[in-house]
């Protein structure tokens, strides 16, 4: 993860540890979510804990009684949980989120996100239960659910940014590999005029063949709808103009004695480019 994404993620931590329920029975819920965490935490996880801590005149955090509790009570008990168990990683345009917990755990965790709507995954990873989040959405929805706020708008807003990066690189690649298949197809057309010319067949082509040969040599950059409009045709009577060009090179000893139509259109041939 990017020193970025890692001080993204920390800050969104410190915004979560910020909170300070009003609830006595929200602030024993989260003390319970946070209990069991490890001894090393960011520095404003740890003193959240002391804070719940003062607040429950330093008694050791009661069990959590999921099945009991109010909704908000749970939503403080995942804030703490997910302080306490949690990680989240924002990297290479994607989210992960996951809870390492006891291995009896995980799949009552699982199963209790499920019935929230935020249905999460689970496996065993040496020795712990570990309750994953692969989507976006679903890790999106929790973070709001538990009181994120403006670091969730930042990572939602560099998600987008990072989409519209992947389309626009996929279109610019899409029009690469157009561009390329243009060129070499332009190439392969130039060729093939400059030999049949050389040979004297060019001007034993049709009108349109000719006149499609010189505004190919003209404009070798053009496409086939630059040409079309340039010329006032049909863009396929230039891409057949185009492939009979190709095809009399290809075939010249019965180019001159098989009507172009018949032997060529409508047989699937692969059509010239440009």
């Amino acid at each position: 993860m990017a020193p970025s994404d890692r001080d993204l993620v920390a800050g969104l931590r410190a915004e979560l540890a910020a909170i300070a329920p009003a609830r006595a029975c929200d602030r024993a819920a989260e003390a319970a979510g946070l209990a069991g965490g490890p001894a090393g935490r960011l520095g404003a996880v740890a003193r959240l804990s002391l804070r719940l801590a003062r607040a429950a005149e330093r008694t050791a955090p009661a069990a959590f009684d999921w099945t009991a509790a109010a909704e908000h009570c749970r939503l403080a008990y995942l804030r703490g949980l997910f302080l306490s168990r949690g990680s989240l990683s924002v990297a290479a345009a994607r989210t992960h989120l996951e809870f390492v917990v006891d291995a009896d755990e995980a799949p009552v965790l699982a199963a209790r996100l499920a019935a929230m709507e935020l249905p999460a995954s689970w496996r065993m990873r040496r020795g712990r239960g570990v309750v994953t989040w692969k989507s976006t959405e679903v890790v999106g929805t929790f973070l709001r659910l538990i009181g994120a706020g403006a670091v969730l708008l930042e990572l939602e807003v560099r998600q987008v940014a990072r989409s519209m990066r992947g389309d626009l690189n996929r279109v610019l690649n899409a029009e690469s590999a157009n561009l390329q298949r243009a060129v070499m197809a332009a190439g392969r057309q130039l060729a093939a005029i400059e030999q049949l010319e050389a040979e004297g067949r060019l001007g034993e082509q049709s009108y349109v063949v000719r006149l499609v040969a010189d505004a190919r040599r003209e404009t070798p950059e053009s496409t086939l709808g630059e040409l079309a409009e340039r010329l006032n045709l049909t863009r396929s009577s230039v891409q057949r103009a185009l492939e009979r060009i190709e095809w009399l090179v290809l075939h010249p000893d019965d180019g001159e004695r098989r009507t172009w139509r018949r032997a060529s259109i409508g047989r699937g041939r692969r059509p010239a480019g440009a």
